[in-house]
């Protein structure tokens, strides 16, 4: 087989941007273009459990996981259901589903699974800490992912101390 050896540079340019693409399975699209602390808004497409959702952001379709705050599980494979995860389920589709938010993130922007990390402003709220106070989710720290982890964490003192939500139904929340 005859080469042309005139387009063999552009082969090694082409084989070098494709090997430097991301290495996690996600796409150029499933990754925001954003600086830390940068706002952006955006519409609730779906909900996926009671800190992911999906969002559309130019025409694609993103998944976000909520910075800061763990909901029970719901639909994770292999896992049961935890105790009040249907709950924050329901509140969280409830509250956001075709909803405008606004995204805010910070340090990192992709977390392993591939999804887009944001914290969710709704109606000039932290939807995060909406959750804690709620009882709906505790607070967990995924540093360097700490801008508001301490109103989170002061939710989740208020919603312990009250006995709300997951604090007053689950034994090991």
């Amino acid at each position: 087989m005859l080469v042309d050896v005139r387009i063999m540079p552009l082969a090694v340019v082409a084989l070098a941007l494709v090997a430097c693409g991301p290495i996690d399975g996600t796409t150029t699209a499933d990754r925001p273009m954003s600086a830390p602390g940068t706002r952006e808004e955006t519409t609730v497409t779906r909900v996926v459990d009671g800190d992911t959702i999906h969002v559309s952001l130019d025409g694609d379709d993103v998944t976000i996981r909520l910075i800061g705050i763990d909901t029970p599980e719901t639909v994770a494979p292999g896992q049961p259901i935890g105790c009040f995860g249907p709950q924050a389920s329901a509140f969280t589709t409830n509250q956001l589903t075709g909803e405008d938010v606004i995204l805010e993130y910070d340090q990192d922007l992709i977390d392993p699974f591939g999804r887009t990390l944001a914290y969710v402003w709704f109606n000039g709220r932290l939807f995060n800490q909406t959750l804690v106070d709620r009882g709906f989710a505790v607070a967990k720290a995924y540093p360097p992912n700490t801008a508001h982890q301490a109103a989170l964490d002061v939710a989740e003192v208020r919603a312990r101390s009250a006995n709300r939500g997951l604090w007053k139904r689950c034994q090991a929340a």
